[in-house]
């Protein structure tokens, strides 16, 4: 096992490598770069996408010295490529790329081109609201969805499993901004019930608060958006646990425990728990981070949560190419490690496979 791992880990190099050059490679044909941000801010336009006009800078282009940004007349050319050089656009994209890289072997991911912040730091403040968010989602859905998917195996066929099944395709078919948006009208003081605030992760007099009124302020702003991100992984897991169990129930050995004499509880508990479980708890790592990617940047943007998800996208928006890398890199390293961390909860809840004798 430990072969598999060292290989795993050494793939993760390559493959980071290959994220940050195609991603770099797309930028250079985005235009609309974060000087043409500036110039659009100095001339009064306040985005640069009211004076974008189909022709991009070099900051997205070749990395050259160019005055004919679009609203840079009014500006002298020094200025402009004084501002090249701070941002290091003078330089041509492959040599800048290369820089960038041996920046990242050093961990030095730069700093933000407008919040005056490095990246590092950006990312160790943001990152505790959507690990937060993603943790609480991920744990909450499996507390309801395995209880709930084995009550589904054991009455395939009934009124109960008709029902919540047709509950269950419901929610899995409300995508989750607009469930977030109703419950926010609902219990947030939209149009009924003012029951939950309306935006933040905890109150403004959070620092004065006892332990105990800490922890139920967090929840309290906590709870509508781990339910608006719960809904889909809670659908898909609770299916899963149901046709693992099924397939399992249906066995050989299962028929034999039940020919000796084995209660149904004995059976089910003592012999088809730990194998109809198998893939379900070894899908942890990746249904987290399918949480954590997939409603990060729209919960956190519903409820006004300052995490990655917002912080990517504003950086995007703006341009803000140390944050957009930065970003990506965080994201899919979280994604390669928690690959790795799959392969393992399998051999942890089943010592009998062997990825090493398996790929021999």
């Amino acid at each position: 096992m430990g072969a598999y791992i060292a290989r795993r880990l050494l793939l993760v190099i390559p493959t980071l490598f290959g994220i940050l050059v195609i991603n770099f490679a797309l930028v250079q044909f985005v235009p609309g770069g974060p000087i043409e941000q500036i110039i659009a801010n100095l001339e009064g336009q306040g985005d640069v996408f009211e004076s974008f006009a189909g022709t991009g800078d070099d900051s997205a282009g070749g990395g050259e010295a160019r005055d004919d940004y679009v609203g840079a007349r009014g500006l002298p050319p020094e200025f402009i490529a004084e501002l090249e050089k701070e941002f290091g656009f003078d330089k041509p994209p492959l040599e800048r790329f290369l820089q960038m890289m041996w920046n990242y072997l050093r961990f030095d991911f730069g700093e933000s081109y407008f919040r005056s912040i490095s990246v590092v730091d950006l990312v160790i403040e943001k990152m505790p609201v959507s690990i937060s968010l993603g943790l609480w989602s991920t744990l909450i859905a499996y507390i309801v969805s395995i209880p709930l998917g084995i009550r589904k195996a054991v009455r395939d066929g009934t009124r109960f499993d008709t029902l919540t099944s047709s509950v269950i395709i419901v929610a899995y078919a409300i995508p989750g901004f607009l469930f977030a948006i109703l419950l926010l009208v609902l219990f947030a003081g939209g149009s009924y019930y003012q029951i939950f605030p309306l935006r933040g992760l905890v109150s403004e007099n959070f620092a004065e608060l006892s332990l105990g009124a800490k922890i139920a302020d967090y929840f309290w702003h906590i709870a509508l958006p781990v339910i608006a991100s719960t809904i889909s992984a809670f659908a898909t897991l609770t299916l899963l646990t149901k046709n693992s169990f099924l397939d399992e129930i249906q066995k050989q050995y299962v028929i034999t425990a039940r020919a000796k004499g084995l209660s149904e509880r004995r059976v089910l508990y003592g012999h088809v728990f730990r194998n109809g479980m198998l893939i379900v708890i070894a899908g942890f790592p990746s249904v987290f981070i399918g949480v954590f990617f997939g409603s990060s940047l729209i919960i956190e943007t519903i409820f006004s949560l300052d995490g990655l998800g917002r912080m990517g996208f504003e950086a995007a928006v703006a341009r803000d190419y140390p944050v957009i890398f930065g970003t990506l890199f965080v994201f899919g390293l979280m994604g390669l490690v928690v690959g790795i961390l799959s392969d393992l909860m399998y051999v942890f809840v089943d010592p009998r496979i062997d990825f090493e004798r398996r790929e021999g």
